[in-house]
């Protein structure tokens, strides 16, 4: 351990043409309006995925300094990263190998089981392991589906284990439908029965980010926000509780810089497949990021990025094709772009046309595609 923290110590900090920035405040305050929401209950946020993009050690360190007891992961390799930088419990809500199970620190960790052959693997193990029992509600996707017939299935198992959360996954929590209470129904019927068998789990969660806006039965004593923590809301804006998560702020700012520039004509094309055509004389400025790091295909000649020029920003399109790590900006024939100044490519300003919500619906896609495939050798800094 001494030898691994020296080496960290004096890696050289060599710089960087593109960063990630993340708000550590704006996560603390997404954190406390969220547990406002739900004073009663148990907030367990979300960080798998690379902490949808952020950066799971960054945003480890950062919910460190929140109190919090527990964060939620999918993955053996993310607890693993979990269990040096939080100081907390791990919940591991994703499948995994079984042969991985024994090399989880118990003590740290519980465990979402969805199916008997997990259930079995786990009782073997001789190691109590606390579990959240995952019941499906309604999603289909995966989960318990006849609590009662599996509980006496697994008869011989229950000794072996802990049974410390019942838990299941909303799969309309941001619409307007009626399917949250049908979810709800069915899951509270699963509780319902848990408690007939004199099996009382002090977890029990059913709400993702909308969930925790949208739900108020206060036999819910924990949620699971993932997108919220980061600042962005889960609803469309004709939704009657668009408003109140537009209080959430946005805490990541994508950051490249100008290697660049090439003068232009008018009629000159741009970047593969001549998709774009300048109109008249103007400047391209060139930034080394392309869909290998995460700026998708389909925002080519649609997106607006802000070049950063001091306290003034330059407006510049997204020219032609976005490549696999250059992309080209029309600047126009601002005389004051240079090579090594800053593009702003994400914007935590949600006004502007180069915000995540913006840039996901550019691409006919959502905020959590556009995260999770930011590249996790962009360097991430906390400010």
């Amino acid at each position: 351990m001494i030898i691994a923290y020296l080496r960290q110590l004096l890696k050289p900090k060599y710089p960087t043409l593109n960063r990630l920035e993340i708000n550590k405040e704006a996560i603390l305050y997404n954190l406390r309006l969220l547990q406002n929401k739900q004073p009663q209950a148990q907030i367990i946020p979300v960080v798998k995925s690379n902490a949808y993009g952020h950066g799971l050690k960054e945003i480890c360190k950062i919910l460190n300094e929140s109190g919090l007891k527990m964060i939620a992961l999918d993955s053996f390799p993310e607890a693993q990263i979990a269990y040096r930088y939080f100081r907390g419990k791990i919940l591991l809500i994703g499948e995994m190998p079984i042969a991985a199970y024994r090399h989880l620190r118990w003590s740290r960790t519980e465990i979402c089981v969805y199916n008997s052959l997990t259930l079995r693997a786990l009782a073997a193990l001789g190691v109590s392991a606390r579990i959240h029992l995952f019941v499906n509600s309604g999603m289909n996707r995966e989960g318990i589906k006849d609590l009662p017939s599996f509980w006496r299935e697994q008869a011989d198992y229950w000794p072996k284990l802990k049974i410390v959360g019942l838990c299941s996954h909303l799969a309309d929590a941001e619409g307007n439908s009626d399917f949250n209470q049908l979810q709800q129904e069915c899951f509270f019927k699963d509780l319902d029965f848990l408690h007939s068998q004199n099996c009382y789990p002090a977890s029990v969660h059913l709400g993702n980010s909308a969930g925790v806006f949208v739900l108020s039965d206060k036999r819910l004593t924990a949620f699971r926000p993932g997108l919220a923590i980061y600042g962005y809301n889960p609803f469309p804006n004709i939704s009657p509780y668009f408003s109140p998560a537009q209080e959430l702020k946005p805490a990541l700012s994508l950051i490249s810089t100008v290697v660049s520039l090439q003068d232009l004509h008018a009629g000159e094309s741009v970047s593969y497949n001549a998709t774009y055509s300048t109109k008249q004389a103007t400047q391209i400025a060139v930034i080394p990021f392309g869909y290998y790091e995460g700026l998708d295909r389909r925002l080519s000649d649609l997106a607006e990025f802000q070049v950063l020029s001091g306290k003034k920003k330059i407006k510049a399109k997204l020219a032609g094709r976005v490549c696999m790590n250059l992309s080209c900006l029309d600047v126009g024939r601002e005389e004051t772009v240079k090579p090594g100044m800053e593009v702003l490519l994400v914007s935590p300003r949600r006004d502007d046309p180069n915000s995540l919500e913006n840039l996901a619906y550019l691409q006919k896609s959502i905020a959590y595609e556009f995260l999770v495939k930011l590249q996790p050798n962009i360097r991430r800094i906390i400010i």
